[in-house]
């Protein structure tokens, strides 16, 4: 039997060995891929080694070469530098040679200028020595020459000092005098040029109406057949109405009219207004008289109230007190040599805010102290003084400021010292009333009061000829040169000018010009 069939038949056995062999086998197939792997690892350890020696020489020559580049660059920028250092060394040595010639030259220089002072000091020693000496000989000289001078003369030096100094004091006085002379006459001329130019702009720039009003007021009537109804039985309708009224109804034979005379313009324009009522209605009775006049009175109170507030409106002013507004508004109804008082006042106020622009001053107290500046004209008949004071004291009693009463009050010249506001309004008081058409007169007295101009001017001695120019507003008086020379012309024209202001009654101002002309004339035959 063989190995095989035993085997077959006892199987566990035959597993066993099998199990015993593939043991073995495993063990000498591990054992030998062992040395396999080993045998690999070595090789690629022993290349590993080899690839790294190579590498490290190649890095190794790398530096080195690196390092031999470095140093070269190193050598080659370092020789660069001490070339540049070497030629900047020379350029510095030959710099500093240079400049110690120049110092060399300089101190040469300033040895000879040392040397040079030295020698003009001694030059200016001596110089000085021999002034002084020359001083010393000049004052003596001096000192004989001013005894001598006070042997001759007799004064001492004091005296002549105080003589010649008092001398030069008095041309000094006269040189001054003229200057001043020059210097006022030069500030009146610029003065009077620019008042002038101030006075014709501020008239150009306001242009108002100018009222002219009379003593009567003409009331059309529809027919005469009202006349008699005017008049009333045994005339007692007139009685009644000029008695409630205060004003003269004069009933003539001018048809359809009736006339109302009465210098009080506020009573003229209430008799007016009622008359046109009461033809109106008809009904003309002293009852009814009594009743429409009462309640026309009533109405002219209301409307003086309200021209007080227009005119305080119009020239742009507030917080003015009631009393004053009422009391602005009745010079509606005054007027001033036929001049509207109310529209006088309002020009004059305008007049003063141009001005005061123009000077620089406040335009609304101006224009208030223009407005106001005739507001005693309303009182006038009421209380005793110039209408200049009662507005001044009226404006004061309900709180106007002191520059607004100094225009009110000064206005006239009746303050004792004329101030700033007292002047502006008189200039602009003057410019009103000078005005064309402003104020009304008649031909007769016009004239007459040319003729006393011209012969108060006449009647000084060595005055020739002279005329009222100007519609008055100016004189001139034509002199005799042998009789009055360029001084007495002068004080001719103050004499005029103060015998107009103390005799004469105008209004604005009136110029006096003299004039002295000498004439030769010679004839070539």
């Amino acid at each position: 039997m063989d190995l095989f069939s035993i085997l077959k038949n006892n199987w566990p056995i035959a597993l066993g060995i099998t199990a015993l062999m593939s043991l073995v086998l495993g063990y000498m197939l591990s054992h030998w891929m062992g040395k396999i792997r080993k045998n690999s690892s070595e090789r690629l350890a022993h290349k590993i080694l080899e690839e790294a020696k190579l590498e490290r020489e190649t890095q190794l020559k790398t530096a080195k070469l690196e390092v031999k580049e470095e140093i070269f660059r190193a050598r080659t920028q370092f020789e660069s530098e001490m070339r540049q250092r070497r030629e900047e060394l020379v350029q510095m040595e030959k710099r500093i040679v240079e400049k110690e010639r120049v110092v060399e030259k300089r101190l040469e220089s300033i040895d000879r200028k040392e040397s040079d002072l030295r020698q003009k000091e001694k030059m200016m020693k001596s110089q000085e020595e021999t002034l002084s000496l020359k001083e010393k000989e000049l004052e003596s000289l001096l000192e004989k020459e001013h005894l001598l001078l006070q042997n001759v003369s007799g004064i001492s030096r004091d005296e002549a000092r105080k003589e010649l100094l008092g001398k030069i004091q008095a041309e000094v006085k006269e040189d001054a005098a003229l200057m001043i002379r020059q210097s006022e006459a030069r500030v009146r001329e610029e003065v009077s040029r620019k008042a002038q130019w101030l006075m014709v702009d501020a008239v150009g720039r306001c242009a108002m109406d100018h009222v002219q009003e009379i003593t009567v007021t003409a009331v059309a009537l529809p027919s005469d057949e009202h006349k008699g109804k005017i008049i009333g039985r045994d005339g007692r309708n007139i009685r009644t109405f000029e008695a409630a009224t205060g004003v003269d109804l004069i009933i003539d034979d001018t048809p359809d009219t009736v006339v109302i005379s009465a210098f009080d313009m506020v009573r003229r324009e209430i008799a007016r207004l009622s008359l046109e009522q009461l033809i109106r209605d008809g009904r003309i009775h002293p009852a009814r008289i009594e009743e429409v006049v009462e309640r026309i009175k009533k109405e002219i109170d209301e409307s003086i109230r309200q021209a007080g507030e227009k005119a305080v409106f119009q020239m742009g002013l507030s917080t003015v007190h009631p009393e004053i507004v009422k009391l602005l508004g009745r010079l509606k109804y005054r007027t001033s040599y036929g001049q509207n008082v109310l529209e006088h006042s309002k020009e004059v106020g305008w007049l003063m805010g141009v001005m005061a622009a123009e000077l620089g001053l406040d335009i609304k107290t101006a224009r208030r102290a223009g407005l106001l500046h005739d507001l005693g004209k309303a009182l006038s008949h009421e209380i005793e003084g110039p209408h200049a004071l009662i507005g001044g004291d009226f404006a004061r009693k309900y709180g106007e400021s002191e520059e607004v009463i100094a225009g009110i009050a000064g206005h006239h010249n009746e303050l004792p010292e004329p101030t700033l506001w007292g002047v502006l309004t008189q200039a602009a008081d003057a410019l009103s009333a000078a005005r064309p058409g402003a104020r009304s007169d008649t031909v007769e007295h016009y004239l007459q009061r040319l003729e006393k101009l011209e012969g108060l001017a006449n009647a000084f001695p060595g005055v020739e000829k002279t005329y009222a120019i100007e519609a008055g507003r100016e004189i001139r008086v034509i002199v005799k040169p042998q009789e009055i020379n360029d001084d007495g012309a002068l004080v001719l024209s103050r004499d005029i000018a103060k015998k107009i202001k103390s005799e004469l009654q105008y209004p604005g101002i009136i110029k006096v010009t003299v004039i002295r002309e000498t004439r030769v004339v010679e004839y070539a035959r």
